[in-house]
């Protein structure tokens, strides 16, 4: 019982906070609902069992967000004292969202020692005392082989549009000139200086 509670609280946040990420209007809010996305996610995979998905959705996802989020704040012009203005209005429902992660690691941890959601039968029949890691092996390589490939097609086609929109003309936006930047020498990128005290450099 325990289980199926669990599972639905974890995909109701999961599915709010993810709409929340795509409809806020400040930046710094959305990578905020969307690492909660990724809790609750993790949370779903620990009941399901793979406990292996859960630690990579926590460790590399989120960790990859916190970084995202260090170059949202460095390269959006984003006012920090309207922010903290409402630091006080927001409290209540800060505390609130706290409260609610709290009480889903509580029952997910509960949910977890009882023991996991029975999906054998649903997605793909492995036996029980194969490993996460062995498991998640043998399936992409195996029955979504095709799949996987074509997940890896998708990524490598999104890394070429990004680098092609990356380096379009743009007016006023110097060119790269590779080959330049090629036979640059190391006594021509450097320039050591000694400066005295109290004066500034001559660029």
């Amino acid at each position: 019982m325990i289980q199926a509670i669990a599972f639905y609280i974890f995909a109701v946040v999961m599915i709010a906070s993810a709409a929340l990420t795509i409809s806020s209007r400040n930046p710094v809010h959305s990578v905020l609902w969307l690492i909660l996305a990724f809790f609750n996610a993790a949370g779903l995979m620990v009941l399901a069992g793979a406990e292996f998905i859960a630690m990579l959705l926590v460790i590399v996802y989120v960790g990859a967000v916190a970084v995202l989020f260090l170059f949202v704040v460095m390269m959006l012009d984003i006012d920090f004292s309207e922010l903290r203005a409402g630091f006080v209005r927001y409290l209540p429902l800060g505390l609130a969202l706290a409260v609610a992660l709290l009480a889903e690691v509580i029952i997910g941890v509960g949910a977890w020692s009882v023991g996991g959601v029975n999906l054998s039968k649903r997605i793909a029949p492995i036996a029980e005392q194969t490993p996460n890691i062995q498991a998640i092996g043998d399936l992409l390589y195996t029955r979504y082989l095709f799949v996987f490939e074509a997940a890896g097609l998708v990524l490598l086609v999104a890394m070429i549009g990004a680098i092609v929109l990356t380096h379009r003309k743009r007016a006023g936006v110097r060119p790269q000139i590779i080959s330049r930047q090629v036979a640059r020498r190391p006594q021509d990128a450097t320039r050591n200086v000694k400066p005295a005290v109290g004066q500034g450099v001559e660029l």
